[in-house]
Protein backbone atom coordinates (compact mmCIF):
# COMPACT_ATOMS: atom_id res chain seq x y z
CA UNK A 1 0.00 0.00 0.00
CA UNK A 2 1.33 3.34 -0.86
CA UNK A 3 -0.60 5.79 0.95
CA UNK A 4 0.20 8.87 3.51
CA UNK A 5 -0.59 8.81 7.20
CA UNK A 6 -3.89 8.34 7.38
CA UNK A 7 -4.33 7.71 3.64
CA UNK A 8 -7.49 5.65 2.02
CA UNK A 9 -6.64 3.16 -0.76
CA UNK A 10 -9.40 2.22 -3.22
CA UNK A 11 -8.73 -1.73 -3.55
CA UNK A 12 -8.41 -3.65 -7.12
CA UNK A 13 -10.96 -6.28 -8.11
CA UNK A 14 -8.88 -8.88 -8.19
CA UNK A 15 -7.39 -7.69 -4.60
CA UNK A 16 -11.26 -7.72 -3.58
CA UNK A 17 -12.01 -11.02 -4.77
CA UNK A 18 -8.32 -12.44 -2.77
CA UNK A 19 -9.31 -10.62 0.36
CA UNK A 20 -12.68 -12.66 0.22
CA UNK A 21 -10.94 -15.71 -0.41
CA UNK A 22 -8.84 -15.25 2.36
CA UNK A 23 -12.07 -15.33 4.71
CA UNK A 24 -14.35 -17.81 5.75
CA UNK A 25 -17.12 -15.06 7.91
CA UNK A 26 -18.91 -12.63 6.59
CA UNK A 27 -21.67 -10.38 6.85
CA UNK A 28 -24.34 -11.40 4.50
CA UNK A 29 -27.48 -7.95 4.84
CA UNK A 30 -30.52 -8.42 3.59
CA UNK A 31 -34.23 -6.78 3.43
CA UNK A 32 -36.96 -8.39 5.13
CA UNK A 33 -39.97 -6.67 6.03
CA UNK A 34 -39.11 -3.44 5.10
CA UNK A 35 -35.88 -3.10 7.36
CA UNK A 36 -32.06 -4.25 6.82
CA UNK A 37 -31.17 -7.37 8.89
CA UNK A 38 -27.57 -8.67 9.05
CA UNK A 39 -26.30 -12.45 9.79
CA UNK A 40 -23.35 -14.07 9.90
CA UNK A 41 -22.18 -16.26 7.57
CA UNK A 42 -19.24 -18.98 6.94
CA UNK A 43 -19.14 -19.11 3.31
CA UNK A 44 -16.50 -19.98 0.22
CA UNK A 45 -15.48 -18.10 -2.45
CA UNK A 46 -15.93 -20.05 -5.62
CA UNK A 47 -15.69 -19.34 -9.37
CA UNK A 48 -16.14 -15.65 -8.52
CA UNK A 49 -19.02 -15.71 -5.97
CA UNK A 50 -20.12 -16.40 -2.45
CA UNK A 51 -21.48 -19.71 -1.47
CA UNK A 52 -23.26 -20.20 1.53
CA UNK A 53 -25.53 -23.08 3.44
CA UNK A 54 -28.56 -22.02 5.29
CA UNK A 55 -31.86 -23.67 7.34
CA UNK A 56 -35.13 -22.64 5.96
CA UNK A 57 -35.77 -19.12 7.64
CA UNK A 58 -35.78 -15.40 7.32
CA UNK A 59 -32.08 -15.01 6.37
CA UNK A 60 -32.91 -17.84 3.40
CA UNK A 61 -36.05 -16.34 2.06
CA UNK A 62 -34.95 -12.88 2.43
CA UNK A 63 -31.83 -12.96 0.45
CA UNK A 64 -33.20 -15.20 -2.23
CA UNK A 65 -36.59 -13.50 -2.69
CA UNK A 66 -34.93 -10.67 -2.59
CA UNK A 67 -34.14 -8.09 -5.64
CA UNK A 68 -30.30 -8.12 -4.09
CA UNK A 69 -28.14 -8.75 -0.92
CA UNK A 70 -24.63 -6.98 0.22
CA UNK A 71 -21.70 -9.31 1.65
CA UNK A 72 -19.10 -7.45 3.64
CA UNK A 73 -16.04 -9.09 5.65
CA UNK A 74 -13.16 -6.99 7.11
CA UNK A 75 -10.21 -7.20 8.99
CA UNK A 76 -8.37 -5.15 11.17
CA UNK A 77 -4.65 -5.35 12.13
CA UNK A 78 -3.86 -3.57 15.34
CA UNK A 79 0.07 -3.87 15.15
CA UNK A 80 0.06 -2.12 12.11
CA UNK A 81 -2.15 -0.01 12.12
CA UNK A 82 -4.13 -1.17 9.62
CA UNK A 83 -7.63 -2.29 8.37
CA UNK A 84 -9.46 -3.19 4.89
CA UNK A 85 -13.33 -3.78 4.19
CA UNK A 86 -14.87 -5.65 0.92
CA UNK A 87 -18.81 -5.57 -0.07
CA UNK A 88 -19.47 -7.57 -2.64
CA UNK A 89 -23.60 -6.98 -3.88
CA UNK A 90 -25.63 -8.60 -6.44
CA UNK A 91 -28.13 -11.20 -6.83
CA UNK A 92 -28.36 -14.19 -4.69
CA UNK A 93 -29.77 -17.60 -6.17
CA UNK A 94 -30.83 -21.05 -4.18
CA UNK A 95 -28.73 -24.00 -5.73
CA UNK A 96 -31.31 -26.26 -7.46
CA UNK A 97 -29.87 -28.44 -9.94
CA UNK A 98 -28.43 -31.38 -8.65
CA UNK A 99 -25.01 -31.19 -10.70
CA UNK A 100 -24.60 -27.63 -8.55
CA UNK A 101 -25.67 -29.00 -5.52
CA UNK A 102 -23.47 -31.92 -5.70
CA UNK A 103 -20.54 -29.57 -6.62
CA UNK A 104 -21.40 -27.12 -3.66
CA UNK A 105 -21.26 -30.02 -1.05
CA UNK A 106 -17.66 -30.62 -2.11
CA UNK A 107 -16.62 -27.28 -1.80
CA UNK A 108 -14.62 -26.85 1.83
CA UNK A 109 -16.77 -25.09 4.70
CA UNK A 110 -16.17 -25.01 8.41
CA UNK A 111 -19.56 -24.14 10.07
CA UNK A 112 -19.82 -23.02 13.29
CA UNK A 113 -23.03 -24.49 14.16
CA UNK A 114 -23.55 -28.17 13.60
CA UNK A 115 -27.08 -27.93 12.77
CA UNK A 116 -28.92 -28.73 9.69
CA UNK A 117 -28.58 -26.19 6.97
CA UNK A 118 -29.52 -28.23 3.72
CA UNK A 119 -29.67 -25.18 1.35
CA UNK A 120 -27.17 -23.70 -0.52
CA UNK A 121 -26.71 -20.18 -1.69
CA UNK A 122 -24.72 -18.53 -4.33
CA UNK A 123 -24.24 -14.54 -4.59
CA UNK A 124 -23.20 -13.45 -7.94
CA UNK A 125 -22.18 -10.18 -7.27
CA UNK A 126 -22.78 -7.35 -10.01
CA UNK A 127 -20.51 -5.16 -7.54
CA UNK A 128 -17.32 -5.65 -5.39
CA UNK A 129 -15.38 -3.21 -3.82
CA UNK A 130 -12.96 -2.37 -1.29
CA UNK A 131 -10.72 -0.15 0.91
CA UNK A 132 -8.14 -0.19 2.81
CA UNK A 133 -7.07 2.88 5.38
CA UNK A 134 -4.67 3.64 8.16
CA UNK A 135 -6.61 3.66 11.76
CA UNK A 136 -6.27 6.47 13.23
CA UNK A 137 -4.38 6.19 16.67
CA UNK A 138 -6.35 8.68 18.63
CA UNK A 139 -9.93 9.11 19.77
Amino acid sequence: MTSTAGAMEELSTPRCWDLLDSCEVGRLAVCTGGYPDIFPINYVVDDRSIVFRSAEGTKLAAAVLGRAVAFEVDEYDPDHGEAWSVVAKGPAIELGPVVDLFAAADLPRFPWHASSRPRYVRIRPNEVTGRRFEVSASR
